[in-house]
């Protein structure tokens, strides 16, 4: 019997408890309501369709999810969802990373309004910590290998975020708020359509004095000072329809964040760590409708991206990544009949980086560049009960070599709400700039990681309510990691560098479950995994084998309340345990007037002491409180 089947029956009783939850949830679904109320999602197939109608295993976060859960950053609206487990070194602001169906941060492919993001250095996962919840319009999350729809970087999924953009009459409006560790934010924003003209403005600066991330007794050396934090974020998205079916318009979204953070351990009382992100993505689009079966768009879009970190200790140092990164994307949609449809197109890509590191006794520094191309085509249809996907990507990347992938799902419809679905994949990971010629850590031989991933499901769909169980393995070979031979030592006594060395794999269940029950609005996940690594059958560093979430919201009147309960296995963290913790948080909405409405929550209610990763703590117990005008 595998790991993963012996792991099930020896569920602690706090996951139990959240099953039974998560059952109480899943009994949303048992009242069929209108099906044109279902979401309409893009991502899972690059053409809009219905959220149940999607075969990889699709959620979304709406916009009303987003203001209702009052989240403080991108982290608290992620973690929640199947699948997905969030890591941070600290609180807000502090270094994120995302693991999807037990993928390595990397392997998952973050977009913004289609556009992938990606952070300048070693890690090709974008800087999430920096990106705020007024901008973001709505998010889709996509489980699987998706390479063949999206290219490098979807092993474990794809998570795009929407920006806000107008679509009705003229709104204004401006939130504050403020908490315990002397946090803060404002935001104003403005949307609207008029006259064939749809635009949407968005500002918010967020502030906190934070807390000592680091835990003293793990690591007593390190700078017990508050490692504070803010970020200052824009975005502007304005389009106009020049003639029927004809859209051309220009997207801008900008963060910058500053932080303090502690050195991992190695550090003494005096050391004081600053880093600043910065991100930018511009875009300027075309959507026009060439004939009545066939819909274009192409975009054109620049991001850029900087991370600089110093470090003022008697061993300093001072680190520069920046990267710029173009991309032409074209993208086809043919609609055959009224339940098929064909997608292609191409894009083109170049990428440059400028990497600065000063150590104290040198200073490197390198411009590496490289381009990139692909082609994709993909098919979605329905005939009688069944329903196919088939989806085909050729890429190159330069230095990394050139890769085709492929996804085929299929899905059989035994009555209208209830469906069973399969699906059998191939992805790939191309390493970044820094990984290939960082001139210290480099390594030139460096190939891409691939992926195979095979599942089977079932979904139950009815108007509002949907309910999802997903079983899946992957397997990812030439995985990226370190050679503790080759790692100041050996051939590289001064750097380094990552290496093909290791093989993963991951098998598991996933549920998630959503809808009205009564006047209760009900949301709840669970997941069950074993991401192990193959040389050692040892777990992955970080990954937790359940993860479970259920929320609940009851509107009364002009007052909504809301609740929820994350709990997460334990995990390892290198030969560190990580304990496991469950975690209450509450929020509250009050509306005052049509156009004014008081919030707040309890962030970590029972104020648990946890650690995602070792050594560096948790946010204890917080309470904020706000005001949102809108007219």
């Amino acid at each position: 019997m595998s790991n993963f089947s012996r792991s099930i029956p020896c569920a602690s009783a706090r996951v139990i408890t959240l099953v039974s939850l998560f059952s109480a949830a899943a009994s949303a679904v048992a009242a069929p309501v209108d099906a044109s109320m279902a979401p309409i999602v893009v991502t899972a197939a690059r053409i809009e369709q219905s959220q149940s109608d999607a075969l990889p295993h699709t959620t979304v976060i709406s916009r009303d999810t987003i203001r209702n859960s009052q989240a403080t950053d991108l982290a608290s609206l992620l973690q929640q969802q199947a699948g997905l487990q969030i890591t941070q070194g600290g609180g807000t602001g502090q270094f994120l990373s995302v693991f999807l169906r037990g993928a390595s941060p990397g392997q998952t492919l973050i977009l913004i309004d289609g556009v992938p993001v990606r952070r300048a250095g070693f890690s090709s996962a974008p800087a999430l910590e920096h990106l705020m919840p007024e901008q973001i319009d709505h998010i889709e999350i996509v489980r699987g290998n998706v390479s063949a729809i999206y290219g490098s970087g979807a092993i474990g999924g794809v998570i795009q975020i929407f920006t806000r953009r107008g679509d009705r009459q003229p709104v204004v409006g401006a939130s504050v708020e403020a908490g315990s560790r002397g946090t803060y934010k404002v935001a104003g924003d403005v949307t609207g359509q008029s006259d064939g003209t749809r635009y949407a403005v968005s500002a918010s600066h967020f502030r906190t004095d934070g807390f000592s991330v680091s835990n003293r007794n793990q690591f007593p050396l390190e700078n017990p000072d508050k490692d504070g934090y803010d970020n200052t974020s824009v975005s502007v998205a304005v389009s106009r329809e020049w003639a029927k079916g004809h859209e051309a318009g220009v997207r801008l979204y900008a963060n910058e964040g500053n932080v303090n953070y502690d050195g991992g351990g190695f550090g003494a009382p005096t050391d004081i760590n600053k880093g600043r992100s910065k991100q930018q993505s511009l875009a300027v689009f075309s959507r026009d409708r060439l004939s009545s079966d066939w819909m274009s768009n192409v975009t054109l879009s620049q991001t850029k991206t900087s991370n600089h970190d110093v470090a003022i200790s008697e061993f300093g140092y001072d680190s520069l990544y920046e990267s710029t990164a173009n991309l032409l994307q074209w993208t086809n949609e043919f609609t055959l009949s009224s339940t098929w449809s064909l997608t292609a197109g191409a894009d083109l890509g170049h990428e440059k980086a400028m990497v600065r590191s000063d150590d104290g006794f040198s200073v490197t520094t390198n411009a590496p560049s490289r381009s990139s191309s692909s082609v994709y085509a993909g098919a979605t249809g329905k005939f009688d009960a069944h329903q196919v996907q088939v989806n085909v990507r050729h890429d190159h990347v330069d230095g990394a070599g050139a890769k085709t992938t492929g996804y085929l799902g299929y899905g059989y419809a035994l009555t209208p709400e209830f469906k069973l679905v399969a699906s059998a994949s191939t992805a790939f990971n191309a390493p970044t700039l820094a990984q290939v010629f960082d001139p210290v850590n480099g390594n030139t031989s460096l190939k891409p990681e691939t992926s195979r991933s095979v599942e089977v499901g079932a979904q139950y769909a009815a108007g509002k309510s949907l309910l999802r169980a997903t079983l899946f393995k992957t397997r990812t070979r030439d995985q990226f990691g370190i050679d503790p031979d080759n790692c100041f030592s050996g051939a590289f006594p001064f750097g380094c560098p990552t290496f093909n060395i290791a093989q993963a794999s991951n098998q598991g269940l996933e549920l998630s479950a959503g809808g009205p029950l009564s006047n209760v609005d009900l949301q709840a996940s669970l997941t069950l995994q074993e991401p192990v690594n193959d040389a050692t059958s040892q777990i992955l560093p970080r990954r937790a084998r359940t993860l479970a979430s259920v929320s609940a919201a009851q509107t009364f009147g002009a007052l909504r309340l809301g609740a929820d309960l994350q709990y997460s296995a334990r995990r390892n963290d290198g030969a560190k345990p990580l304990a496991s913790y469950l975690l209450a948080n509450l929020n509250a909405r009050y509306t005052l007037s049509k156009s004014l409405s008081l919030f707040a929550r309890i962030d970590n209610l029972l104020d648990r002491d946890y650690q995602t990763v070792y050594g560096y703590n948790q946010p204890p117990r917080g309470v904020f409180a706000g005001l949102r005008w809108q007219q």
